[in-house]
């Protein structure tokens, strides 16, 4: 349940064969980091809601047919706030993908996924991602928001 100290946040990922979609963050949380659509859920919104919701209004497409990936947890040292992100993904959608003041989207191929331009975790999940392989992960970061700390990944059936 979310708190002061807990908040609940999705991840959508949009997925054309060996593409997948991502943007770049152009202000807030995670400014001048490539990423997929989300954010927080808000009350009385279903998770899978939020998750729309927030694609929608970042990338200006409606994913259908969400598929839930993972779950991944962040918490950041000298901060009290843990963050419980739902991770999602989908191959199909309506719409084309659209620049909003938020963020900027474009294709990446599945060799070329920027990650020194991305959260430091992400290399660590997206394999499982591209394999469609649903995992757990727990990643601490440092109080500068890159290095990881301490981290546990794992799969799930």
């Amino acid at each position: 349940m979310p708190n002061e100290h807990h908040k609940i946040t999705t991840l959508c990922l949009v997925r054309d064969g060996q593409r997948v979609l991502l943007a770049m963050k152009k202000r807030g949380f995670g400014a001048g980091k490539w990423n997929g659509f989300g954010g927080k859920v808000a009350p009385g919104e279903t998770i899978e809601a939020a998750a729309v919701r927030e694609t929608q209004e970042e990338g200006g497409i409606t994913p259908r047919d969400l598929r839930p990936l993972g779950i991944l947890r962040f918490s950041f040292e000298s901060e009290p706030l843990t963050n419980e992100c739902h991770v999602f993904w989908t191959d199909t959608w309506d719409g084309e993908p659209t620049e909003t003041e938020e963020m900027a989207p474009r294709w990446f191929h599945a060799d070329d996924v920027p990650f020194a331009d991305m959260w430091t975790d992400d290399v660590h999940w997206f394999p499982l991602f591209w394999a469609g392989t649903p995992f757990d992960g727990t990643f601490h970061f440092a109080a500068d928001h890159a290095t990881i700390l301490r981290q546990d990944l794992h799969t799930r059936p």
